[in-house]
Formats: C-alpha cells, sequence, structure tokens
C-alpha cells in the first residue's frame, strides 16, 4: 500500500467504529451513575487508580519512556509501567506509542491523527470513534513502532490490552461491590480519558507558547495539573525527547517528579533532559540546552 501516512487525519476517516463507540457509552453512563453512589473508599480507589494509570502508565511509561525513549530502565520496570499505561483505556502501547510518533511528525499538518485543525470536537475525542484507520492490528502499525514490535510482550499486551482492565475491575467488585466499580473503572477512565484528550485538543488550541514550533502547541497550566505535566505541550514540542516537560520551577511536573523518584532509586539512567538558558518566561524562540543526565 502506498503512502499509508495518508490513512490518518479526518478526511481519511469514514463511518464510525461501533465497538469504540459502545465502550465510550457505556463507560460515560456508568462515569455519571457513580455520582450515585457516593462512597468514600470507592472516590479514594479512583484517585489512586487514576494516578496509577494517568501518570505511572501513561505519562511515565507510554509517553515518555516507550513514545521518546526520554530515559532508560530495566525490562521489568517498563513492562510494568506499560500494565499501568492499559488501565487508562487508551489501547495497547503499539497502538498509542505509534498514533502519538504520528502525531509528532505530523503535527498540525496533513496525516496529523488528532489536530483541532480539523475541528475541536476531532482532536478532543472524534479520531477515536470514527473510521478505522486507527485500530489496525499490531502488524499494521509496526513501520511506526519497529522497537515495540520486536518486543513479544508489547505485542502480547497490545492485543489484550482490556484484560487488565477486567482484573482490576473485578477486585473492585469483590472488595467493595457496585459503587467501587462504578468510581475506580468507569468514573476515574471516562475522567483520565477527557484528560489525555485535553493534550490533544486544549494544548494546540489555548495557552501560551514559549517556542516558536512548526505546530500550534502551547503550555497550558490547567491541562498540566490534571495530566501530570503533561499540558506543558509546547516545551514538548520543541524537545520530545526531554524527559523533562515543565522547564522552570512554576511548571508543575509531577511525571518529571516520578522519574527523578526512579533515578534515586536507581531504576532510571540516561535521562534525558532539556533546560532553558534563561528563564525568560514565554520569549519566544528561547535558546534550549539539552542535558543527558546519567544516574
Amino acid at each position: 500500500m502506498s503512502q499509508p501516512s495518508l490513512m490518518f487525519g479526518r478526511k481519511y476517516q469514514q463511518g464510525v467504529n461501533v465497538l469504540t463507540t459502545v465502550v465510550m457509552t457505556a463507560f460515560h453512563v456508568g462515569a455519571v451513575a457513580a455520582l450515585f453512589f457516593i462512597d468514600a473508599g470507592a472516590i479514594l480507589s479512583a484517585v489512586v487508580l487514576y494516578a496509577v494509570a494517568g501518570m505511572l502508565g501513561i505519562g511515565m511509561g507510554y509517553h515518555r519512556l516507550l513514545t521518546h525513549r526520554s530515559y532508560r530502565t530495566h525490562p521489568w520496570v517498563e513492562y510494568f509501567l506499560t500494565i499501568c499505561g492499559t488501565l487508562a483505556l487508551e489501547g495497547g502501547p503499539i497502538f498509542w506509542v505509534a498514533t502519538h510518533r504520528i502525531h509528532h511528525q505530523k503535527s498540525d499538518r496533513e496525516g496529523d491523527p488528532h489536530t483541532p485543525r480539523e475541528g475541536t470536537y476531532w482532536a478532543h475525542m472524534g479520531w477515536i470513534i470514527k473510521g478505522q484507520g486507527l485500530h489496525h492490528n499490531p502488524d499494521a502499525l509496526a513501520r511506526y513502532v519497529p522497537d515495540l514490535a520486536r518486543d513479544r510482550f508489547h505485542v502480547l499486551l497490545t492485543r489484550w490490552h482490556w484484560v487488565p482492565q477486567v482484573v482490576v475491575g473485578l477486585a473492585l467488585l469483590a472488595f467493595g461491590g457496585v459503587a467501587y466499580v462504578l468510581w475506580g473503572i468507569a468514573f476515574r477512565t471516562t475522567f483520565g480519558l477527557h484528560c489525555t484528550w485535553l493534550v490533544n485538543s486544549a494544548t494546540h488550541l489555548w495557552g501560551r507558547r514559549r517556542f516558536a514550533t512548526r505546530d500550534d502547541s502551547t503550555n497550558n497550566w490547567w491541562v498540566a495539573m490534571l495530566s501530570f505535566g503533561e499540558g506543558w505541550h509546547n516545551n514538548h514540542h520543541a524537545h520530545p525527547t526531554s524527559a523533562r516537560h515543565g522547564l522552570v520551577w512554576y511548571e508543575f511536573d509531577l511525571n518529571w517528579i516520578g522519574i527523578q523518584t526512579l533515578r534515586r532509586l536507581g531504576l532510571a539512567w540516561d535521562i534525558k533532559v532539556a533546560r532553558i538558558a534563561q528563564a525568560v518566561p514565554y520569549e519566544e524562540n528561547d535558546r534550549l540546552e539539552v542535558d543527558e543526565a546519567v544516574a
């Protein structure tokens, strides 16, 4: 097939992905239902699992480790973080990483899977539920993720990425009943999905630009607070391989703190770090220095 990248982008996605739409609808209904089952323990389980899935899984695992290889770690740590990532219900590692690498290659241009230039709703969640182009098997996406495609663990987990979520759901049901499932699975997952989608939509629409990148990326503080530091998106697009996205003291980046914690425990090394030479807030074309920190 010629020009496979043309499969990505709104005009190439026709029809509705029925399975994804049904699942997304069910989770949103469950999230609303959770509001009728107020239980402190259930809400606490949602908060804990939100941090496990969103910070350990998506931010530190899927994004900064698997997609950009911003740091190195032991295989068992990588696999643990990847399993945490599946709890976000954002697909398996090969799907997620391939989609994000394509986003960086085509950011806000032809072929970007989720640019707001094709509509705010499209960038937020429309790209997930419309068409089949982003729901290929691992073999079809291997050209974008050759490193993961060679790893049997990542291939298998991509095919069976829903299994950890089911296991956690059954554990919550056995431990606390329906309220725990509604909060720990339905509400937590739905909230986490929208927080991740805001990085795709809001941080390409609203915020401030420190660096004159070729795309529309911005630094958006409230998205950063919701997503453990992923909202410092203009910083990230200026230097994608940096493990640190919040480049000055007031840009709180909990995912970076997590990676630093791994380093102190001897579980992360060869950490790539970008820093601003002179921290003058939001000066376009601020000079960027890149360090390679070796633990």
